[in-house]
């Protein structure tokens, strides 16, 4: 009896314990795991939005960057941490939607992480050689028909956005060309400068200097609406090809079994820094395009997680693109 007396008194004070840590939260630094090379733009737009949070939560904000397959170690390194809110991951389209279909992993890219808050998003450019014959959207289809097997598209490796966004364009177009997988957008975009390949489906970070300089040509934004950094370059819908619609984006995670309260905290640290107009014209600089304020929350980035998911396992599944 005085065993069942005492198991029952631990449980009360274990579950009374929770909800102060959750209170007292955040009471040392926390570590954002990002899953890439320092200086690239996830581990940039990182530092930019820790910036301000930090001040928010009143605790300091350890950037630690975790690179290797395609930001998997990262991923699963948080998926095994502790779910105290002192191991938070910035999260991508490839590392939470696209790696859950491309790698074996062990862990689940959705069920062992609780979603923050959504940060930023920016479509791709569709870009080219200025070798090929084509002055826009159409007429680069048309060429690309009429020489089925004969084009290159660099991308930044096998399962990257820019692969992955290539083959919705094949499935969308009846066309057929070779991927050419790079270590990486610098050198990919260097070639394709060179003439050495022909198109690209890219961040416009990287495209819009060469784009402005006369380097390669830009036929279309992958999105629903022009991008404020490149006005005059269409959307695909306007180029002719409606529905063709890759979006990358950049989000917040924590791992799963997180206190609510913790995660609501967080949230609302998000909110605070994302509202901010310093941080989104640094942002903007990085071409990070800020979600709106109905979208930056965790109910938001779980449905856009679980929506891609649907939409691009198949596309990626039915092309056999794996990575054993």
């Amino acid at each position: 009896m005085n065993i069942l007396k005492f198991a029952a008194s631990a449980w009360v004070a274990v579950s009374m314990v929770q909800p102060v840590m959750a209170q007292d939260y955040p009471v040392r630094p926390i570590t954002i795991v990002v899953p890439f090379a320092a200086g690239g733009p996830i581990d940039t737009t990182t530092r930019i939005f820790a910036d301000k949070i930090k001040d928010t939560l009143g605790q300091p904000i350890i950037v630690e960057n975790v690179g290797g397959a395609a930001g998997s170690l990262a991923a699963g390194r948080v998926a095994k941490a502790a779910p105290d809110g002192y191991t938070l991951m910035t999260g991508i389209w490839g590392t939470h939607v696209a790696n859950g279909a491309i790698y074996r992993l062990d862990y689940d890219v959705q069920k062992d992480f609780v979603p923050v808050s959504l940060v930023s998003s920016n479509p791709l450019l569709i870009v080219a050689s200025k070798k090929v014959p084509a002055d826009n959207l159409r007429e680069l289809i048309e060429w690309l028909k009429a020489n089925p097997g004969k084009a290159n598209q660099g991308t930044s490796g096998i399962g990257s956005v820019g692969h992955v966004g290539g083959v919705f364009f094949q499935n969308m177009t009846g066309t057929k060309f070779n991927f050419v997988p790079y270590r990486g957008l610098a050198p990919a975009m260097q070639d394709l400068t060179a003439g050495n390949i022909d198109l690209m489906f890219d961040t416009p970070a990287t495209s819009l200097p060469q784009v402005r300089s006369g380097n390669i040509k830009a036929f279309a934004v992958t999105a629903t609406t022009r991008i404020a950094s490149a006005p005059t370059i269409p959307t695909v819908d306007e180029a002719g090809l409606p529905g063709l619609h890759i979006l990358t984006w950049t989000a917040l995670f924590a791992p799963k079994g997180t206190n609510p309260a913790i995660v609501a905290k967080l949230e609302a640290a998000m909110k605070t820094a994302l509202a901010d107009p310093e941080v989104q014209k640094r942002l903007a600089s990085v071409g990070q395009d800020v979600y709106p304020p109905e979208m930056r929350s965790a109910s938001a980035l779980a449905k856009l997680q679980k929506d891609d998911i649907a939409k691009w396992w198949p596309i990626i599944k039915d092309a056999g693109i794996v990575v054993k």
